[in-house]
Order: C-alpha cells, then structure tokens, then sequence
C-alpha cells in the first residue's frame, strides 16, 4: 500500500468515526478503535486524560448521545505518517439537541493518533481541544454542570 492509499484509508477512518456518532452505530464506532485507547477531552469534560478500553469509551459515547440528536462534522484533516504510525489533525464542529430542542455545540480541533493493525488503520489516541462552546452545557450529560457556555 502506497503513502496516499494510506493516507486515504486514514480519512475513510475518521470520516467513519465521525458518522457513527450521528447514526448512533455503536459497533461502527468501536471497529474504528484500538483495544485501549489514550483519550484527552480536559478541555470540554474537566476530566484527567487517561487510557481506557474501547468498550468503555463506546459506552461513554452511548452513554451522553444515544438521546441527542447530533451532527459531528470533521474536515481540514492533515495526516503524517511515519511508517506503521500516523497522527491526523481535523476541525470539527459537533451539533447536538435534545427532545426538548436546546443546543449544545462545540467547535474544536482533534488530534488523533492512528496505527496500522494489519491491513488496516485504528484510532489509538484522542485528543480534543476545543476552540468554543455554544448553548447550555446541561444538554450533555458527559459535560460538568457550569450552566449556560460561552468559552
């Protein structure tokens, strides 16, 4: 496989990642995953970065979005390579409402560390940095309670 069929693979992956959240495919989710994973969301859940399994990670997702409606828009990917190993760099903006119509958005910035498992890339890293908040923070239960944001 060349660098770009690489490189190819790698937004296929992050263009997956992204869609499972909105259709709410779960095991989609999980088959973009390594079987543990660093994960960093300080920024948005005021939480300590740490390494977990990728069934605990899909869990928290099912968790906080299984009854939002979301929109996880990723674009502005860069990859590097470095043989076997990569690290992507994407914008995206997530939409998400409940039943009763309120708002909680984020735009932010991820950097997502990926390796080749066999034929294929897994996401073995995340990080989020988020760049703003809009709309009330109570819309999302993996989010502390801080009330309407604005950051």
């Amino acid at each position: 496989m060349s660098e770009v069929d690489d490189k190819l693979a790698i937004h296929e992956l992050l263009a997956s990642y992204a869609n499972s959240f909105d259709r709410k495919a779960w095991d989609e989710l999980g088959a973009c995953l390594s079987d543990t994973l660093h994960t960093d969301y300080s920024q948005l859940r005021k939480t300590p970065a740490e390494t977990i399994s990728r069934e605990r990670f899909v869990e928290l997702r099912r968790d906080a979005l299984d009854r939002l409606d979301t929109h996880h828009l990723l674009s502005n990917v860069q990859v590097r390579l470095n043989g076997r190993r990569g690290e992507a760099t994407a914008s995206m903006a997530i939409f998400r409402k409940n039943a009763q119509g309120e708002r909680f958005d984020t735009h932010c910035l991820y950097l997502f560390g990926v390796r080749k498992h066999g034929p294929s890339w897994l996401i073995h890293s995340i990080v989020q940095k988020v760049l703003w908040n809009e709309g009330s923070d109570s819309v999302h239960s993996g989010v502390p309670r801080d009330g309407d944001c604005r950051t």
